[in-house]
């Protein structure tokens, strides 16, 4: 293995069951996977993990709570020298829950909040949603555990973003994470649902002036990997502290950062689609094996300017980027390499007159991590959105039309 790369930051789905069924779901979450590991094998993947050396682990779902061995999970991570944190929706954290978390040694909790109330208990299909995000904060909270949020940014929530930022502010959040709704799971069913490229010109200018507002107010603004890049505000973006000068450096699925499925597969990154990125069981490997062996988590490590295609392979932040982030790319045209979800790249079309439109053409086929295909089409910068003022953006069960093909740029 080279010693330089190791899954420092490991996001673990302990359960696919759900109290949820949101309609950006990634994973389609609600019930749990056939043959998800026993409480017994994940201690011996804890044992793997420190072995690895890995830093921290997320414990995802569906919802980890929802797993019989949670608590004790949790407990053997902060016993091998593991960060536990953890990213839920909230809604089973009682005040007693939240006591036996931080009995249990979790260290952080980001809690994930879609909207105001109407357009997150929207987005998450749930009415009261809303209400038991905002209860789990204030549970953890009084619990003594640091608090943090996320949202997923879309057409429907896209214009609650300042107003939230003082819901969570009140109730005393740290961190948050804002990154974009990705055509992947049932995101791709409604692709109405999903920003446009073009979006991107009036959000990350708004972010960039919300993390602003963060630094006086204690609270750390994140963009997630699939929200940028390298516009004016990328130092301001990227940086953790402010005044600093980072920036998006591509890609970490594979070299820094590791995703595990309940039932043991091993990929690059949580959010990349199984069918394509699982590089093996942890029934039939051991993690060490998967991370120095399969090519599906190499991908990242080996990839080249050469690997990229359309605008991404003649942009002048190719060799940096690397096409931004992988499983959203994938999730549009099948392949990493190409991702019109790009503030410089919006802003560079916009200078020439044009934007791009992503058009739904195949649809996802319902498993967890599935996508369909999308195509580019570029037309004027003024030209009439489709989606008028006021339609609907979510339809429940609805499968993409076919459109006619249109020629990529």
């Amino acid at each position: 293995m080279n010693e330089a790369l190791h899954p420092a930051y490991v996001v673990w789905e302990l359960t696919l069951a759900c109290d949820h069924a949101c309609r950006h779901c990634g994973s389609r979450a609600g019930g749990a996977r056939n043959g998800e590991l026993t409480t017994t094998e994940a201690l011996d993947v804890v044992s793997e993990l420190a072995e690895m050396q890995a830093r921290e682990v997320v414990l995802i779902g569906g919802e980890a709570y929802l797993h019989d061995g949670f608590l004790t999970i949790v407990a053997a991570l902060r016993d091998a020298g593991i960060r536990p944190t953890m990213t839920t929706g909230g809604l089973g954290i009682t005040p007693e829950l939240a006591r036996a978390m931080k009995s249990a040694g979790i260290q952080m909790v980001s809690v994930s909040v879609d909207g105001l109330e109407p357009q997150h208990d929207r987005i998450r299909a749930r009415t009261g949603s809303f209400l038991g995000a905002l209860s789990a904060l204030r549970s953890l909270r009084d619990a003594g555990i640091p608090i943090a949020s996320n949202i997923n940014v879309n057409r429907v929530n896209r214009g609650d973003l300042e107003e939230l930022y003082e819901v969570l502010l009140e109730v005393g959040i740290s961190a948050w994470q804002i990154q974009i709704t990705a055509p992947l799971g049932r995101a791709a069913d409604r692709p109405e649902m999903l920003l446009q490229p073009w979006d991107l010109l009036d959000l990350i200018p708004r972010v960039a002036a919300l993390k602003k507002r963060g630094y006086p107010d204690g609270v750390r603004i994140m963009p997630g990997n699939n929200l940028g890049y390298f516009g004016p505000e990328e130092a301001l973006l990227r940086s953790y502290h402010e005044g600093g000068r980072d920036h998006f450096q591509g890609c970490q699925a594979g070299k820094f950062v590791m995703g595990i499925e309940s039932h043991g597969a091993v990929k690059g990154c949580p959010s990349l689609q199984s069918a394509a990125y699982v590089g093996g069981s942890l029934r039939e490997k051991t993690l060490r094996e998967i991370w120095e062996e399969s090519d599906e988590l190499a991908f990242a490590r080996k990839r080249t300017v050469a690997d990229l295609h359309g605008f991404c392979r003649e942009c002048a932040y190719a060799e940096t980027c690397m096409g931004g982030c992988s499983f959203t790319a994938h999730a549009l045209f099948g392949r990493t390499g190409d991702n019109p979800y790009c503030y410089h790249r919006a802003r560079v079309h916009a200078k020439r007159g044009v934007r791009e439109r992503l058009v739904a053409r195949d649809a996802a086929d319902g498993r967890p991590f599935d996508h369909g295909l999308f195509e580019i089409r570029v037309e004027p910068s003024d030209a009439p959105d489709v989606v008028a003022p006021g339609r609907d953006l979510i339809r429940i069960g609805r499968k993409p039309k076919q459109p006619e093909r249109a020629t990529r740029d």
